[in-house]
């Protein structure tokens, strides 16, 4: 299940947006800079991106009913690869009318532009620091993009103040300068577009975990006492939990009772020991001894998928 802390990440995010979109574009359209609108036109999908991601760990955070047995984790996924595509889509839009802006003669920026874009690359910075941080610490894909997005629009807002400040400096024949630096924007936005949707992919294609997680998960299981071997550990992520498949060697002798509890042990044991893992389902088998099992994850790397 989500942590609330995610919901309240997102909004943050929302309230600040749609305050700096309003700033941007106002001082873009009076200060006749078209970097800065193409800012705020970034901070606008960064306002909607918000949304979806504030829409998409609430919804992430319900349990699992009769229609989602395994829950409601893939909707964080789904969030994050539409905030990937958003901004994949803004980076195009941009560099479109930026190049159109190039070749189209127009008056050099306004001075205090600049003001307005060091107090927006302040604010974002600190912005993506405390989401990115926040993300980390409940494991949300979604959020990671939402923080990602903020740091997009700090490098933009740079490009912004580069282009604008050349513009300024050169005098007249420099006017192009900041509808280059928003082309420069929107390169940037369009790298870390494709750099948001990589791991949302390899989310919905059940990428195997790395192998630190699949050691940690191992070593939780050995350690239960009764338990004399592992083999075919296999795991995929659904939203910012993990979901385990393990197959445990015990005593041939073990009752079915002994063996249900056994089993039951060693998911709970995983659990405490790897607080990203939501669910384990453990397969009991006989011992067949050490040539069947080697003491590497799974019995052998071919398992894993790695």
């Amino acid at each position: 299940m989500t942590s609330p802390r995610g919901v309240r990440l997102a909004q943050l995010g929302l309230l600040v947006n749609g305050l700096l979109a309003a700033i941007k574009l106002a001082a873009g359209v009076l200060g006749n800079s078209y970097a800065l609108i193409a800012d705020a036109t970034e901070s606008f999908a960064d306002l909607f991106s918000s949304l979806v991601v504030w829409g998409g760990v609430a919804i992430a955070a319900r349990a699992p009913d009769e229609t989602h047995p395994f829950g409601h984790g893939r909707a964080e996924s789904l969030a994050a690869g539409v905030v990937g595509l958003m901004l994949i889509g803004a980076a195009i839009a941009i560099g479109v009318a930026s190049v159109r802006e190039i070749v189209t003669p127009h008056h050099l920026p306004a001075p205090y532009t600049l003001i307005v874009l060091v107090g927006v690359i302040l604010v974002k910075e600190a912005l993506f620091r405390y989401v990115l941080k926040g993300a980390s610490d409940i494991e949300s894909t979604a959020v990671a993009a939402d923080a990602w997005h903020h740091r997009s629009d700090a490098i933009t807002s740079a490009a912004a103040f580069i282009g604008i400040s050349v513009a300024l400096i050169g005098g007249e024949g420099w006017e192009p300068a900041d509808d280059v630096a928003a082309l420069l924007a929107a390169l940037i936005i369009l790298f870390n577009g494709i750099r948001i949707l990589k791991p949302v992919v390899d989310e919905m294609m059940d990428h195997a975990p790395d192998r630190a997680l699949l050691e940690r998960v191992n070593t939780a299981a050995l350690s239960v006492k009764g338990v004399l071997a592992t083999e075919k550990l296999r795991g995929r992520k659904l939203g910012p939990k993990w979901h385990f498949e393990i197959h445990v060697q015990a005593d041939p002798g073990l009752s079915l009772h002994d063996a249900h509890e056994l089993g039951g042990a060693v998911k709970a044991a995983i659990r405490r020991a790897v607080p990203p893992v939501n669910d384990v389902l453990v397969h009991m088998e006989p011992f067949e001894g050490a040539e069947a099992a080697d003491g590497r994850i799974g019995g052998n790397d071919e398992t894993l998928g790695l």
